[in-house]
């Protein structure tokens, strides 16, 4: 997205919550978008208070890190299963 805005090649960004866009230092963004002429445009503009913006981050980290280790139970056991009904073939020939 950055190179598409710094190549002139969108005019307008529209996104439904500002940290949808970028999750830190939206003013980065911001600013560059302004530097080359693209607008951003968010539907959503009620503000929240700093400790649900907190709270809102705290429970997203979790989420991604519960997700991440729910998968790597996945891939184990799914190794496991593998190698059970491959050992199990094995010893029937």
């Amino acid at each position: 997205m950055i190179n598409m805005i710094t190549n002139s090649e969108v005019d307008k960004i529209v996104v439904l919550y500002k940290d949808r866009l970028i999750r830190f230092r939206y003013e980065l963004i911001e600013n560059l978008c302004n530097k080359y002429g693209t607008t951003i445009e968010i539907i959503d503009n009620t503000e929240k208070i700093e400790d649900q913006e907190l709270v809102e981050d705290l429970i997203q980290i979790v989420t991604v890190f519960s997700c991440r280790l729910q998968g790597k139970r996945a891939k184990k056991v799914k190794t496991m299963i593998k190698e059970l009904i491959e050992d199990d073939t094995c010893e029937e020939s």
